[in-house]
């Protein structure tokens, strides 16, 4: 198949089985988020297709392991692949996610890195040794463990992060030797077919990677009803990860769900610092991302600076089309989630709340908005928003901002701007998230870290190092010599 291209109109594309690129009897029509033209199509998986990836997945997966010299060639050749095809890789990004082409470029990057780092991790899979000679009447034995792949690696991908947040779970899965069933988001499956033509033409063998694009409701719940399937990685919704949860029973699985991530700015913080890193982490990619800057808690003596240096910085944001290059905040992914999000910023100021600045709505294109004295129980403020919104608190001790970042069934990370070596400290000891980050935002990431959430933010982690401890069994042996 030629690598693909946004040629525009009824340009099919097909789905990846067994090896082979095959064109079912539907399509799924893929949009420009921006300008609401059809991209291109790409075949809907159907029964047959399910059937046929599933077991040609086993099949891969029961039969030998490769190497992981071979695991870790595929995963370096594919990570060439998409640095020849960056600016392809970043448009196609920019065009179906509406993701801001700076932006877009900055996914690029994140992913080849990922690729990299999983192939170098797939050469460091070992065990231990256990000293069971050390137990009474143990003396002539060995005892040591191994890791073994689960087999088969089911991965259900969001549109938010296209390629990367895919590389994050197919990666691992490969560099661990697994065979993937892959849905990525029927919002943006024309990134998923660039990966699948990349790890394809790297030499991953057939059977190792199945890519079914379709819609949950039939897709997804095939792939959870089968027993074929060890293992399910998921970044979405918290209702969507609860019924994931209840079809696959006791089978292994990790989660990245939702979030309204806090930050607390402290007295002592460097102010333009702290404000441009907010500005950043609540309204980069319109806020649709899981660790988005979503409530801000400010000390009280520098609350009236920061309130206005934020303000500005969000109404000083380029909305527009994300293909532009100073283009900072774009469309959401659909017109019906910048609705909603904008009615949720009306429900907010008719509840008492006051908006500084944004909300308005232009298509699919929310205004960046700043929010303050929005009631704690305001959905705004105590579910995920997903949207270019941040809600700001002024607080008066740091006790009192840590516990209210605490308040919530989420727990992704959470930032601290702070000089005060004590009170990081005390911060990063006592907020109950996955991940503190102490002067940065709450979304910071690079790609080698563990990365996931506790309470309801989900469980397991990503970071290659870690998805692969995720994705793997650990086998005790003992020789009796």
């Amino acid at each position: 198949m030629e690598t693909a291209t946004l040629t525009g109109g009824n340009m099919e594309y097909g789905l990846f089985v067994g090896g082979q690129w095959i064109i079912t009897g539907e399509s799924i029509p893929v949009l420009d988020k921006y300008r609401g033209q059809v991209l291109g199509r790409v075949s809907r998986a159907d029964g047959d297709m399910l059937e046929k990836a599933v077991r040609s997945a086993r099949e891969a997966a029961d039969g030998p392991i490769p190497s992981p010299l071979e695991r870790a060639g595929w995963l370096n050749r594919t990570a060439s692949l998409v640095e020849q095809r960056r600016e392809l890789f970043a448009r196609t990004i920019a065009r179906e996610a509406g993701k801001p082409i700076k932006n877009a470029r900055g996914e690029v990057s994140r992913a080849i890195e990922t690729l990299t780092v999983s192939a170098e991790e797939a050469k460091r899979i070992a065990g231990h040794e256990v000293p069971v000679s050390a137990a009474p009447g143990a003396a002539n034995r060995l005892g040591f463990t191994m890791r073994f792949p689960l087999g088969v690696v089911c991965a259900i991908t969001p549109f938010n992060y296209p390629l990367n947040l895919v590389c994050h779970k197919i990666a691992p899965a490969l560099a661990a030797g697994n065979a993937v069933v892959w849905k990525p988001s029927s919002l943006t499956p024309l990134t998923a077919v660039l990966l699948a033509e990349a790890l394809e033409e790297a030499g991953v063998p057939a059977g190792f990677l199945n890519m079914l694009p379709g819609s949950g409701k039939t897709v997804g719940s095939a792939l959870l009803a089968d027993p074929r399937i060890d293992f399910y990685t998921f970044t979405g919704s918290l209702e969507v990860g609860k019924q994931i949860r209840k079809a696959i029973g006791i089978r292994r699985a990790a989660f990245e769900l939702g979030s309204n991530c806090g930050v607390i700015v402290h007295r002592d913080a460097d102010l333009e610092t702290a404000a441009r890193s907010c500005a950043e982490g609540a309204f980069s990619y319109a806020g649709q991302n899981c660790d988005s800057v979503q409530r801000i808690f400010i000390h009280r003596d520098i609350y009236p600076a920061f309130r206005e240096r934020l303000t500005d910085l969000a109404s000083s944001l380029k909305t527009g089309d994300p293909l532009e290059e100073d283009t900072a905040v774009g469309p959401m992914i659909s017109s019906q989630a910048a609705r909603s999000a904008g009615e949720l910023v009306q429900s907010a100021v008719e509840s008492g709340g006051v908006a500084l600045c944004g909300g308005g709505l232009e298509g699919s294109i929310l205004e960046p908005a700043v929010l303050e004295n929005v009631p704690a129980r305001h959905p705004v403020v105590c579910e995920e928003v997903f949207a270019p919104v941040v809600s700001i608190f002024p607080f008066d001790r740091l006790e009192e901002a840590v516990s209210n970042v605490n308040h919530s069934r989420y727990g992704l990370q959470a930032g601290v701007f702070t000089r005060d070596l004590d009170a990081a400290w005390y911060a990063a000891k006592r907020l109950r998230v996955g991940g503190v980050m102490v002067n940065e935002n709450s979304c910071y990431r690079v790609d080698l870290m563990p990365f996931g959430g506790a309470r309801e933010s989900g469980v397991g982690r990503e970071g290659p190092r870690y998805a692969i401890e995720e994705m793997t069994e650990q086998r005790l042996v003992v020789f009796n010599l």
